[in-house]
């Protein structure tokens, strides 16, 4: 039994530390894949392959995300090291987009050189915003590191608290804001690239509603309330306005919180059937 204790635990070790180089190169590459686009430089028949390659990130990601597919994995996956595994399958699939990619010979726009600094500036700060903003959140869950960390020390992961803090009090997801702004700031955008960008752009905003309502399933009222005060994106609150301009005050109340009374109290009596926290909650929505 000691045995295969010390066989985990390196095991463990071995695979917390690899997940965390792989993590660091797949940044790197995304990086320059990102700012200038396929590694490869490979033309060719880029339509199908460069489309199924962008909704093979989204899907795995999403799937990672859905709380049934880390009940279920959770069977055999430890809990230490649920948030690693879920980082070394978003970089796999990232790595393998970047290898893969194809690049179209059509240029859409191309800007010239003042231009392109200031893309390029705007590209490196959105960087800057991407990583303050998981850290407002806990940039070692996202990528597996804390919750590896305690275990490798043997201790309790500290409990993840819904406290909205600095971006997170102006708008509710800074995150896919930011990744929005690297797919959108580039001095040079191809057709494969307007491709990837018209894909996750979509992504980004399914992907912000879909964590609204895991948000608001788990966490009920508290979430509820955080909707009302702070918009989703920038500008966002401004046409709920006026929106809501001649409407009923029940009219009203709908546009400014989406999701009915009825369906809130539902998806709370759920959430406490299942026993799920605002911990755990948290877990299960990374970004």
């Amino acid at each position: 039994m000691k045995t295969k204790q010390i066989t985990f635990r390196m095991l463990g070790i071995g695979f917390g530390f690899g997940n965390q180089l792989l993590f660091l190169a797949t940044v790197w590459y995304l990086f320059w894949f990102l700012r200038d686009g396929s590694l490869g430089a490979t033309e060719g028949s880029w339509l199908m392959r460069d489309c199924l390659l962008a909704l093979m990130f989204a899907a795995a990601h999403s799937v990672m995300l859905y709380p049934p597919t880390r009940k279920r994995l959770s069977r055999w996956i430890p809990q230490a090291f649920y948030d690693s595994v879920f980082c070394v399958v978003t970089c796999i699939t990232l790595l393998v987009l970047f290898f893969a990619w194809r690049t179209s010979p059509t240029v859409l726009w191309r800007f010239g050189p003042n231009a392109t600094v200031g893309v390029q500036v705007a590209f490196v700060g959105c960087w800057g915003a991407l990583v303050y903003s998981l850290a407002l959140t806990g940039l070692g869950h996202q990528n597996g590191w804390t919750p590896f960390y305690h275990w490798l020390r043997r201790q309790t992961p500290p409990r993840r608290q819904f406290r909205p803090s600095g971006a997170y009090r102006l708008i509710r997801h800074p995150v896919y804001l930011s990744f929005l702004g690297l797919v959108w700031f580039t001095p040079r955008m191809t057709l494969d690239h307007a491709a990837l960008t018209a894909i996750w752009t979509g992504y980004i905003f399914y992907g912000s509603f879909l964590k609204d309502r895991r948000l608001m399933r788990f966490i009920g009222t508290p979430y509820r309330e955080y909707m009302r005060r702070v918009p989703g994106w920038p500008g966002l609150q401004l046409v709920r306005r006026l929106m809501a301009t001649g409407m009923t005050s029940t009219e009203r109340s709908a546009v400014v919180s989406p999701l009915s009374s009825d369906e809130t109290g539902g998806s709370k009596r759920r959430g406490s059937a299942s026993g799920v926290s605002t911990c755990e909650a948290l877990q299960q929505s990374v970004t």
